[in-house]
């Protein structure tokens, strides 16, 4: 696994993959912690930039409708974007994504009718050749009702479509598909009843787990008092 050193609040050194992706269900806090650790980290980010989906919104209103096209517009973005990686060369910084291609398949299982599923897996199998993947994969996980809450207090005008059976939906094909998942380290981050946006001291601890060398499985599950 590629890594480079850095160093932060002066006293500890990391050695870090180049491909960091944070992944979890909607309103788990996935592109905060990337930007945050971005930040931390001198890194890049690989952000996804659902605003430009033209289809998105209509997607939330009536997702029989839309679901292909949206589907299918999020693929193409997420493969331009790793694309970027793939040319670059061993000397540049890390990246962190709030994204992975593995993942794209979980959201048309749950979205598409059966003939638009087998549609979309030839143009993905056909697309996905060679492109990168993360050195390690942060999994955030909560309780449905926690997502809901959370989605409901950012106010995003798009998202007010959304219900608490979909949510169900895609946390449960979240966490069905990390319970198999073993192509990159995984850690696993239980963020019930911590605030990784707001709280630095939950921010902090979870960074410095982050800083151990990690292969294979691990969880991350603070306790709070």
């Amino acid at each position: 696994m590629p890594t480079q050193t850095y160093r932060f609040e002066n006293t500890i050194e990391m050695e870090l993959p180049r491909h960091i992706a944070v992944e979890g269900p909607l309103g788990i806090g996935k592109t905060t912690l990337t930007e945050r650790l971005a930040d931390s980290l001198n890194a890049e980010t690989l952000l996804e930039e659902p605003d430009e989906n033209p289809f998105l919104e209509r997607f939330y209103q009536d997702k029989d409708k839309n679901a292909l096209p949206t589907q299918l517009y999020f693929l193409f973005q997420r493969i331009q974007q790793l694309e970027e990686l793939r040319q670059g060369d061993i000397f540049q910084k890390v990246h962190i994504s709030d994204f992975m291609i593995d993942k794209d398949p979980l959201f048309a299982r749950v979205n598409l009718d059966e003939d638009e599923y087998r549609l979309y897996e030839r143009v993905y199998k056909s697309v996905i050749i060679d492109l990168p993947k993360p050195d390690l994969v942060i999994y955030l996980q909560a309780p449905t009702e926690t997502l809901y809450s959370r989605i409901r207090k950012r106010g995003n005008q798009i998202e007010r479509f959304i219900s608490l059976t979909y949510l169900k939906q895609l946390n449960e094909a979240y966490a069905q598909f990390f319970h198999y998942y073993n192509d990159a380290p995984l850690l696993i981050v239980n963020t019930a009843r911590i605030n990784l946006a707001q709280n630095e001291a939950d921010y902090q601890n979870l960074l410095r787990y982050i800083s151990q060398p990690h292969s294979g499985r691990h969880y991350y599950n603070p306790c709070v008092a």
